[in-house]
């Protein structure tokens, strides 16, 4: 509906359907209150049900008042806006009658609020959005303990020391490795998977994305810093691209790796024959576990562009699209995959390497990438995986290039 046919509609006319509507409710008149929806429209109690009338409807209202045959509403505020019906509301009831939502009835006292927002066009409710307090109905009716017992304190001590497990075994806590610029290193075994920080005005970039169990790790280290601004992909492989689709920020990456972050991450090119019978068996289950799926690209990055005090350099080979982020101020570069520090089928750091032919679009473009690296002789290089390189950085990715 446009501003202008919504403005055509009579505020009184809204009032008068929901306080028809709340009418019927108060005298538990299941049928008048389905008589005022129009068949089809839409009733969303947010968390507990979506369905539509009439049916839907009267089977969700004869859900309350069956199992609390003394449900009782109370009108506290109506708030009306031409063709919307704001109604915040009281009930009370005992629990006393049929089974509710699959638990038998224990004779529990209930007391809750909650809003309903009403939509009516042409005299009929089309659509109705409902709000009420899901947590403060469960304690009421006996699920979860009382806020504040015993019970309740143990319940949310042992949720607290699971949530640290994981969070331990999934991701590390950001660390500092340069002016603006944090590493989480995570994934199981071992978290070998590395995801940046990168200051962006008063939140966060991230550059890669890790693996998908790294997410709420992320989310909670980001939103300490200021929040996601964005995520920035090094390449789409599913180790890089892991929880992209799940922080709800844009993401960019190099024109040619699109195709395979809104794809399948380059699996297409992957030669698993490659790598020995373990890892043969093991790769294709680890990727799997690793990704959340393709993300939608919000935009592209190519080679000289300026992102968060960094400028853009193309590293093609391990994947079409690689990219790196370079800081000539400090001689500082995050890589991506543009070298490995470790072997990917048994997770062991090691040496300097090119990355394993069975991922590589084309391993002798990697060589060369790594040598166009090495050329900007950075001070301290941090790649897709593992350690930093530091030192003579620039004779270790050289000798990688020529050697491995």
């Amino acid at each position: 509906m446009t501003k202008s046919s919504a403005a055509s509609i009579s505020p009184a006319v809204t009032a008068e359907i929901a306080k028809k509507y709340f009418d019927a409710l108060i005298e538990h008149d299941v049928e008048a209150a389905v008589a005022c929806w129009l068949p089809g429209g839409r009733e969303n109690v947010r968390g507990q049900v979506d369905t539509t009338a009439p049916d839907g409807v009267r089977d969700f209202l004869n859900g309350i008042f069956t199992p609390f045959p003394d449900f009782a509403f109370e009108v506290l505020e109506v708030t009306v806006e031409e063709d919307r019906a704001a109604v915040r509301w009281k009930a009370t009831g005992s629990f006393s009658g049929g089974s509710f939502q699959g638990i038998e009835p224990t004779g529990a006292k209930i007391e809750l609020e909650g809003v309903d927002v009403l939509i009516v066009r042409d005299g009929l409710i089309v659509e109705n959005n409902a709000y009420a307090d899901g947590m403060t109905i469960a304690r009421q009716l006996g699920l979860l303990p009382p806020d504040g017992s015993k019970a309740d304190n143990g319940m949310k001590g042992a949720f607290n020391a699971r949530t640290k497990l994981m969070g331990k075994l999934s991701a590390g806590a950001p660390e500092q490795i340069a002016e603006g610029v944090w590493v989480i290193r995570g994934g199981f075994p071992g978290k070998t998977m590395n995801v940046y920080l990168v200051r962006d005005g008063d939140g966060v970039m991230l550059f890669d994305a890790g693996v998908k169990s790294m997410a709420p790790a992320l989310t909670i280290a980001a939103g300490q810093l200021g929040g996601i601004t964005r995520v920035v992909l090094g390449h789409s492989h599913a180790d890089h691209r892991g929880t992209a689709a799940l922080l709800g920020a844009p993401v960019f990456c190099h024109p040619d790796e699109v195709a395979d972050a809104e794809g399948d991450a380059g699996e297409h090119y992957f030669k698993i024959e490659l790598l020995n019978p373990l890892g043969r068996k093991l790769m294709p289950k680890l990727l799997a576990s690793w990704d959340a799926g393709p993300v939608k690209i919000s935009g592209t990055l190519e080679e000289g562009d300026e992102i968060a005090g960094f400028k853009v350099i193309h590293l093609p080979g391990h994947a079409p699209g690689l990219i790196g982020l370079w800081r000539e101020s400090d001689r500082f570069v995050l890589a991506s995959d543009c070298f490995y520090t470790l072997d990917p089928q048994t997770g062991m750091k090691g040496h300097t390497r090119v990355p394993h032919s069975a991922f590589n679009l084309d391993t002798e473009m990697a060589r060369a990438s790594i040598r166009k690296l090495a050329a900007l002789e950075p001070a301290t290089a941090w790649a897709g995986h593992t350690d930093p390189l530091t030192g003579d950085v620039r004779a270790q990715l050289e000798h990688a290039a020529a050697t491995t």
